[in-house]
């Protein structure tokens, strides 16, 4: 089942999206809001799941679904914390400025508590103020959960995941010193990130999904050339029950709940550094890998950071070459 979130208001307008994603059902009698949906999950789960049905059997009124009219899935989300389960990722950031990843950081995940009361749509730009600051992507995966009771194991957390999909999770890299050397976290450097116009259900997913990890390239261009194409089961060292359980541990989480992987990463088939896709590697999935690998192997980074026309795209595709979540496709440009 895929869910998305026409604009509408504030919260967005609930409808149930095809498995092509060429057409919609509104599912305003069922929920008005995905939250509404989330909060109350286990009545509304089976009717929007026939909904789907019906959908797909052309048994109900349908529209034609553009992502262009998307809004974010959650336009505001209670929550939207983002982890870094790809330890690869962080040790190029470590190594790029000779820095040792302590042992630790391959059994306790690292993650952030990130700003959510304005989740931008798949489609809506990138507002920058400032091309001095720094601007990047980061593709990652999300779960959305149902409420989460503290304490619970990384089993149990996977059985309160509802919805799986896309975002990128914008950052302000050359704000992020300043603010890591106050010890108190990331504030201004981490701006509204964008979800993917979709979010899908675990078991829609079909193989893909498997304890706890997507499975699959995550594509990723850049003004129109190949950026990255790393797969998200690969390399990642904390499954998204582990990224639940570790934030549940001394509380718990409302329905609605954002919870991001962190930027997806790849090891070179000979276990160093990913290499471009233009060199025939994986590529990266955000701007700021490539300069560590650059510093790494050049002494010092080539690629710049995003600028005002700069354009991003991410998405998945399955089997078919079709999308599974529709494309998160932004423009850089001024902040209003």
């Amino acid at each position: 089942m895929k869910l998305a979130s026409l604009k509408h208001g504030r919260d967005g307008r609930l409808v149930v999206v095809s498995n092509d994603l060429n057409w919609f059902t509104d599912a305003f009698l069922i929920a008005p809001t995905l939250q509404a949906a989330l909060d109350d999950w286990d009545r509304c789960e089976p009717r929007l799941r026939a909904l789907a049905e019906s959908l797909e059997h052309e048994a109900v009124p349908r529209g034609r679904f553009h992502e262009r009219d998307a809004a974010a899935p959650l336009p505001r989300a209670y929550q939207w914390a983002d982890g870094s389960a790809y330890v690869n990722h962080v040790e190029l950031v470590r190594r790029a400025r000779g820095a040792e990843l302590p042992d630790s950081f391959w059994s306790d995940p690292l993650m952030y508590q990130g700003g959510s009361d304005s989740m931008l749509g798949p489609r809506d730009p990138i507002p920058l103020a400032d091309e001095a600051w720094g601007c990047d992507l980061e593709a990652e995966i999300v779960v959305v959960t149902g409420d989460v009771p503290q304490g619970v194991t990384r089993e149990q957390a996977l059985d309160h995941v509802r919805l799986v999909g896309l975002v990128n999770d914008v950052s302000l890299r050359n704000l992020i010193p300043a603010e890591l050397a106050k010890g108190f976290g990331f504030v201004q450097s981490k701006p509204a990130s964008a979800l993917s116009p979709v979010l899908v259900t675990p078991d829609a997913l079909g193989d893909r999904w498997n304890d706890g990890k997507l499975s699959g390239a995550l594509n990723v261009q850049v003004n129109g050339q190949d950026f990255g194409r790393a797969d998200a089961g690969v390399d990642m060292t904390f499954c998204f029950g582990t990224l639940i359980a570790h934030l549940a541990k001394t509380r718990s989480l409302g329905a609605g709940s954002v919870i991001g992987s962190g930027t997806v990463s790849n090891r070179d088939a000979d276990g160093g550094p990913g290499r471009p896709v233009a060199e025939g590697g994986l590529g990266y999935s955000c701007i700021a890998e490539v300069r560590m690998v650059e510093t790494i192997l050049r002494g010092q980074p080539e690629t710049p950071f995003l600028k005002h026309g700069d354009t991003v795209r991410i998405e998945m595709l399955d089997d078919r070459h079709h999308s599974i979540f529709g494309t998160i496709e932004q423009t850089v440009g001024p902040a209003a």
